[in-house]
């Protein structure tokens, strides 16, 4: 069984592969700017992996998924899940989350938050299927905020977006 791992420097190239990789599916369901939208640098992703904001999933050595998470507001916040097309429905998102959950308890965090499309069956009915609810909007922290913020100026609004909670137990 795969186990999560911290990135490292020479995984940043990998990285950007899973991205463009998981990116794909969206052009299946009509979201092609999604599907061409370029992957994160390499830049911002050594930056990420210095502060020890990523966590990866090797298959036969080969870095195959990866999360993005980070404190905000004393929650556990996860920006990015991606799972390569190579990897996809075996798990590896599923153990990522709960690897981030474990985390985010040892720290002493609330739980985990995250944004995502709402109506894409890979993000906001995966999330739910793994436990996260919808936050009305009048329960966003400030940081939420600014993240949702940031993303409507990125342009992501033109499909409906949430954000989703899951406490931990």
């Amino acid at each position: 069984m795969p186990v999560p791992r911290p990135a490292t420097v020479s995984d940043v190239e990998q990285l950007r592969e899973i991205e463009r990789s998981a990116g794909q599916l969206f052009s299946e369901i009509g979201m092609d700017a999604i599907a061409l939208d370029d992957p994160p640098t390499a830049e911002n992703y050594r930056m990420a992996i210095e502060r020890g904001e990523i966590t990866v999933i090797d298959l036969d050595e080969v870095p195959t998924a990866y999360l993005r998470a980070f404190e905000v507001d004393g929650l556990m916040h996860l920006e990015q899940l991606s799972v390569a097309a190579s990897g996809a429905r075996r798990g590896l998102g599923r153990m990522l989350i709960e690897h981030a959950a474990d985390s985010a308890q040892e720290q002493g965090l609330a739980g985990l938050t995250l944004t995502t499309f709402a109506s894409v069956p890979w993000n906001a009915p995966y999330y739910a299927r793994l436990g996260f609810r919808v936050l009305d909007e009048r329960e966003w922290s400030p940081g939420l905020r600014r993240i949702r913020d940031e993303e409507a100026a990125d342009g992501l609004d033109a499909w409906p977006r949430v954000c989703m909670i899951r406490e931990s137990r």
